[in-house]
């Protein structure tokens, strides 16, 4: 394998297919940027309909062996990957950073959560297990089990581009799929080094592929008839279409959307414990995330004692390159981004809400250029306003106040938004109605970013979730495979003649 720096010292990001490094067929390119600096970093291969093709092509090719290959011996192959991933972690995480942005921590934390998936996958032979009846009726035997449906696809999002696609390929790979993930443009270099390092690890050539671009190559994937299933993450509307599309084509489709995620602090709850949650989680990874919190929900007279230490502490952020490792924040991903989470904090002001810390026009010394933005904070925030509403992504907070448990719970379900939501509080059945009560995916009980473990699974509700299925654990088994039913009869009795009636047990 080549050294690990080329992935990110090459100006040209390429395809990956057959096992190696693919250019486009066509001449379209598109920049990606450091953004802790603002300049251009290198150009990337947009992908043209027969690039996609070509890859589904070599996918279909490699799938049948691949398939056929014992679930213990692919499983080897993921604990060969899984080794390699682990000693190059913080390859992985420094390139996530030169291109998202993200502090180098947290990035090491993100490569982390991948590797949890990919040790998930590495159990496939127990997890494809089917059931057995004996004698189901006489002298018949029922069993199922469980087969890949084919070449599958990801389409994954620039927040989490080790992460996310972790939550997909390993346990498509594993339970005998061929796949082609198309990762955001935003930042598609950790892309190819994971292919790299599974060719490394031994997958057969053409089993894993990448090609990278933008609606042209997510459009081809979505028409083409060989690609069975396609997972993804990203914005509602995107998810919606996706969905749509997807099955309006006959794929199996799992498509992740956006969310407004709530934290409720109760009277009763520790306030220093609940506004380091907030500022870990509203202004943690630049609030790129969708499991950030975005909404304080403050209960009673409990914001009289939050919103003053949540300013002092969001002013005091340290926000730099994300490379230095005292960063707490980095830059936004893009100047467009930057721009349109700005133009939130405006419309917020224009709308009404109270602009107690205001992150824009925030600058890094030596990085001037660089997309920054600095920890912003409304007050007085209502249901009403485009602020509560919309999902901004970007290092956002704002405070709601409610009268009690009632009207929190009542707020957060009239959410067209289901994703992630927390609630601090020190009584146990407030803890157990919040829990039981709030209709949204993911719940935190003290915890404001609940994202469950590898053999969990991880989905929202309402417009957060478009698909039956949520992403990895036990529900991505059934994702990405089919079951088949079986029914067996080797009686020395039959030939008794036609039978004309549906058959029972007996």
């Amino acid at each position: 394998m080549g050294a690990p720096e080329a992935f990110t010292a090459s100006t040209d990001i390429t395809h990956w297919m057959g096992g190696q490094r693919v250019a486009s067929s066509g001449a379209r390119r598109q920049a990606v940027y450091n953004p802790a600096t603002g300049a251009v970093a290198r150009q990337l291969h947009l992908a043209e309909t027969a690039d996609v093709h070509a890859a589904v092509a070599r996918a279909q090719t490699a799938f049948p062996a691949w398939a056929d290959t014992p679930p213990i011996r692919r499983a080897r192959v993921m604990n060969q990957f899984l080794a390699l991933v682990n000693q190059y972690k913080d390859t992985l995480a420094a390139m996530i950073t030169a291109e998202h942005g993200k502090v180098f921590t947290d990035a090491q934390g993100e490569v982390m959560r991948g590797v949890e998936i990919i040790e998930f996958a590495c159990g496939i032979p127990h997890l494809l297990k089917g059931d057995y009846t004996d004698q189901v009726s006489t002298g018949i035997d029922n069993w199922t089990l469980r087969q890949p449906l084919g070449v599958v696809a990801g389409v994954t999002p620039f927040n989490f581009p080790v992460m996310v696609p972790c939550w997909m390929f390993p346990v498509a790979l594993a339970s005998g799929n061929a796949f082609i993930l198309k990762p955001s443009e935003r930042d598609p270099s950790p892309s190819l080094f994971m292919a790299e390092l599974l060719k490394q690890a031994g997958l057969p050539d053409g089993v894993f592929n990448v090609v990278q671009g933008d609606k042209v190559a997510v459009d081809a994937l979505l028409a083409h008839d060989d690609v069975k299933a396609l997972s993804f993450v990203g914005s509602t509307p995107i998810a919606q279409y996706i969905y749509e599309a997807g099955a309006r084509n006959g794929k199996r489709v799992q498509a992740l959307g956006g969310a407004k995620n709530h934290m409720v602090v109760m009277p009763d709850a520790d306030i220093d414990q609940a506004v380091d949650a907030l500022v870990g989680a509203g202004y943690g990874s630049a609030g790129e995330r969708c499991m950030a919190i975005s909404v304080a929900v403050l209960v009673g007279d409990v914001a009289d004692k939050v919103i003053p230490t949540l300013a002092e502490r969001a002013r005091a952020l340290k926000i730099k390159n994300g490379m230095e490792l005292d960063a707490e924040m980095g830059p936004i991903v893009t100047r467009e981004a930057r721009d349109r989470i700005e133009g939130y904090i405006k419309l917020g002001v224009e709308e009404g809400a109270t602009l107690v810390v205001d992150g824009r026009g925030f600058k890094v010394p030596g990085h001037e250029n660089g997309f920054f933005t600095g920890g912003t904070l409304f007050d007085h925030v209502t249901p009403s306003m485009r602020i509560y509403q919309e999902e901004i992504f970007g290092p956002v907070l704002g405070c709601v106040r409610v009268p009690d448990f009632g009207a929190a719970v009542e707020l957060i379900n009239a959410h067209e938004f289901g994703n992630g939501v927390a609630c601090f509080t020190s009584d146990g059945n407030v803890a157990r109605e919040f829990a039981r009560r709030i209709q949204v995916g993911m719940v935190g009980i003290n915890m404001p970013i609940p994202v469950p473990m590898a053999w969990h699974g991880f989905g929202g509700w309402k417009k957060s979730l478009f698909g039956d299925m949520h992403a990895y654990g036990e529900e991505s088994i059934r994702f990405y495979t089919k079951q088949k039913s079986v029914m067996q009869r080797w009686s020395a009795s039959v030939g008794k003649g036609a039978e004309f009636v549906m058959p029972t047990a007996k």
